[in-house]
């Protein structure tokens, strides 16, 4: 197909796509998919070789958040059955996060839910920081709190924060169809101030809440222009007792394609797979690993994700490998402070006309932390790719917040 010839040309120069190219990448039909899948696959190779990032989440404070966002468990007014409990003190934090350290995890994502942290969250957050670093040489530590107010990201980097998440999550266009307690604008912002004060921007999107093809594209180039290190592309799981409980958009095919057009948009960027891919991808998770070079390790916040050990072996069978974290992650124009531990520097900072995408959520961050990713038995349940699989959506209730160990 010309156009992939075209996208893995522009890809490898870092040039962006028009909006049409992105378009056509999610209108490829099935039959091309693995056509589609190879392009962007040169394209993640090129700039990341065959290395896995693999990331790991602590929910410092789960539910009972005064925000109204749809797709989210720990909503106002959700009647979803999660875990509820309120900040895990930095021993417990840290004793958390050194489960998924030990199964090979470098960056550990810590969120929690809420509009935004006080200056006493700040405080908190910042310990738990220093408590995780400690002993723990050349681990990265994302924060996810919400909305910054001023001075709280430089804060934040003093503590020792290499990185903060924040999704703009869908388009400009739709925002408010979406969340009514806070605007689009409103998460820009907070990009912007992680920029400012040198800490690496994360920020993504969720799929599969009901929106287009040009609301995907939309949110896809707005990252770009944001410019953040890494993108956490997250797949809707419809959570009982929230509103969107009944958007089962999704196949699998349709995922590949996304995450295609992530990549083809945004190149040399780290591309995270994040919530609800157990759910949505299913056996194709595989295949999903030649176009993102990362993922999260074990469960999430509010649900449970595939095992540990399944994801190191799925890694392996695929013939990949897991990143060290001796390895720098970005490729070396991105790395002026940005996804590296020398520090210094703006993060996201990128040759001129370059472009980059950016990234903030994942399940490494608070917006799109709620959409559960799950586990469950494949055998029940299983029908068209299209149906349904309610059977693969399971609450968290290990890990953080519980006497159970943690999965990882």
């Amino acid at each position: 197909m010309n156009l992939l010839n075209t996208l893995v040309d522009k890809g490898l120069r870092r040039e962006t796509p028009t909006r049409e190219e992105a378009l056509a990448v999610l209108g490829t039909s099935d039959d091309d998919l693995l056509d589609v899948v190879t392009a962007a696959g040169k394209v993640r190779r090129h700039w990341f070789g065959r290395r896995v990032k693999l990331n790991y989440l602590v929910n410092l404070k789960s539910g009972l958040c005064p925000e109204d966002c749809s797709y989210c468990s720990q909503r106002l007014g959700s009647k979803a059955d999660i875990l509820k409990y309120t900040w895990l003190k930095p021993e417990q934090a840290s004793e958390a996060a050194a489960a998924g350290l030990a199964g090979g995890a470098k960056r550990v994502c810590l969120v929690a839910s809420g509009r935004g942290p006080t200056d006493r969250d700040v405080d908190r957050v910042s310990d738990t920081i220093k408590a995780i670093k400690e002993g723990n040489e050349g681990v990265e530590v994302c924060a996810c709190l919400g909305l910054l107010s001023d001075g709280q990201a430089e804060r934040l980097r003093e503590a020792g924060a290499d990185a903060y998440n924040h999704n703009l999550n869908t388009s400009e266009a739709t925002y408010g169809d979406i969340t009514t307690t806070h605007t689009y604008a409103d998460r820009v912002d907070t990009v912007h101030k992680a920029h400012a004060a040198g800490l690496s921007a994360c920020s993504g999107l969720i799929a599969g809440m009901g929106e287009s093809d040009t609301d995907l594209v939309d949110v896809v180039f707005a990252l770009r222009e944001l410019d953040p290190d890494s993108v956490p592309v997250n797949f809707l799981i419809p959570f009982e007792g929230t509103p969107l409980s009944e958007e089962w958009n999704l196949t699998p095919q349709r995922c590949l394609r996304i995450l295609a057009m992530v990549r083809f948009v945004c190149p040399d960027v780290e591309v995270r797979i994040a919530g609800g891919r157990e759910v949505h991808l299913r056996t194709m998770q595989p295949l999903a690993l030649h176009l993102a070079n990362s993922i999260f390790l074990g469960d999430y916040l509010t649900s449970e994700g595939q095992a540990g050990r399944a994801d190191l072996e799925m890694i392996a069978d695929a013939g990949f490998e897991v990143e060290g974290t001796g390895q720098v992650t970005l490729p070396e124009h991105r790395t002026g402070g940005c996804g590296s531990h020398d520090g210094g520097g703006v993060c996201g900072t990128a040759p001129a006309g370059a472009g980059a995408c950016a990234g903030t959520s994942s399940f490494g961050g608070c917006a799109q932390a709620e959409a559960p990713a799950g586990a469950g038995t494949a055998a029940e349940g299983a029908g068209r790719a299209d149906e349904p699989r309610t059977d693969l959506v399971a609450v968290r209730r290990r890990g953080a917040g519980t006497d159970l160990a943690p999965n990882a």
